[in-house]
């Protein structure tokens, strides 16, 4: 009995380096199982508020179309009222301005959609491909 040795047993209650990495891969896939449960349950109810949100803004959207229409159709009732004229020639000049209107708009918008976005950024990259081409340049 005194040629065996004694069962190693760590007072500490450590089980090795394999243990300890064991742990730690359980420990962190545990904590982003946690976060990912959470963020699944929150993301529920946060699809549920932009649904909401999507619909109040659809919603609302059209009545202002509803309520600008019947604007229109009002101001050409009194204008050829007010003008002792047919309301036909009234709505055909609203319609007209109308449209003169979105012709202006749309010029603006296609003057402002030829200058170039992300100026700054697209020379800092042209700058970065000469670099690298003088780089490969200079190693050949």
């Amino acid at each position: 009995m005194s040629n065996e040795s004694p069962p190693s047993v760590n007072p500490a209650g450590h089980s090795g380096l394999l243990g300890n990495a064991l742990a730690l891969i359980s420990a962190v896939a545990d904590f982003f199982e946690s976060r990912l449960a959470l963020a699944a349950k929150e993301s529920k109810s946060a699809a549920v508020q932009i649904l909401i949100l999507i619909g109040c803004i659809v919603f609302a959207a059209a009545l202002c179309v509803m309520g600008y229409v019947f604007l229109i159709v009002s101001a050409i009732a009194g204008l050829a009222h007010l003008a002792g004229t047919s309301w036909p020639w009234i709505a055909l000049i609203v319609g007209l301005v109308h449209f003169i209107i979105a012709l202006v708009l749309l010029l603006i918008a296609r003057s402002r959609i030829t200058k170039p976005l992300f100026r700054d950024t697209v020379d800092e990259l042209k700058k970065d491909r000469e670099w690298l081409r003088n780089l490969n340049q200079s190693t050949s």
